[in-house]
């Protein structure tokens, strides 16, 4: 009785030490397939540019931001379709802020070129209303006024409501827009009839 234990326990061992093996054996199997068939996949290299840099130099931007004063306009230097990104300079000139706005998915930067403006940032938008996908509109109760002026950095997160008033000021600024995603394509205008 006492050398059947000690074959059974003789064989457990080597058993163990089998699955063990085995065990080893198909972790390396697996690993070599997987290497194989990363070879056989097409290499991955570095995007493509999705459209031409965009270099302007300060004589330029000074004249683009002269042309926008005598009225309240915008110019776009980048964005559109595929873009996550919109660049443009803005003049506004003695007006009043429509409404607060907040946005779901884009993030909205200013860098002050000329002038001064009022900021309301933060707070609550009430009666909030979706003028379009993720795009808020209503009054903002609880924000706090900032005043920007020339050479000011202002970065206004996703989600926070935000507005701005010139009353009684002239102001441009760059608007560097990040969205979420790519914009889609642009909405094809009515035919008319």
């Amino acid at each position: 009785m006492f050398k059947l234990r000690r074959e059974t326990s003789a064989m457990i061992r080597v058993m163990k030490r089998l699955s063990l093996l085995l065990v080893l054996v198909n972790a390396l199997a697996v690993t070599a397939l997987a290497q194989a068939s990363s070879a056989d996949a097409p290499q991955r290299g570095p995007s493509q540019p999705t459209r031409p840099y965009v270099v302007l130099p300060a004589q330029s931007l000074g004249d683009l931001e002269r042309k926008l004063r005598p009225a309240n306009k915008a110019e776009e230097l980048i964005g559109g379709e595929g873009m996550q990104l919109r660049v443009a300079i803005q003049h506004e000139k003695d007006q009043a802020a429509p409404s607060g706005e907040l946005h779901d998915a884009s993030d909205d930067v200013y860098y002050v070129l000329e002038g001064a403006a009022t900021l309301t940032l933060g707070g609550k938008l009430e009666a909030a209303r979706e003028v379009e996908p993720g795009e808020w509109r209503g009054k903002i109760s609880g924000g706090k006024n900032v005043e920007i002026t020339k050479g000011d950095l202002v970065i206004v997160p996703r989600g926070t409501p935000h507005e701005r008033s010139t009353v009684g000021k002239d102001f441009s600024m760059i608007l560097i827009k990040i969205y979420a995603l790519p914009l889609p394509a642009p909405k094809p205008m009515p035919k008319k009839t």
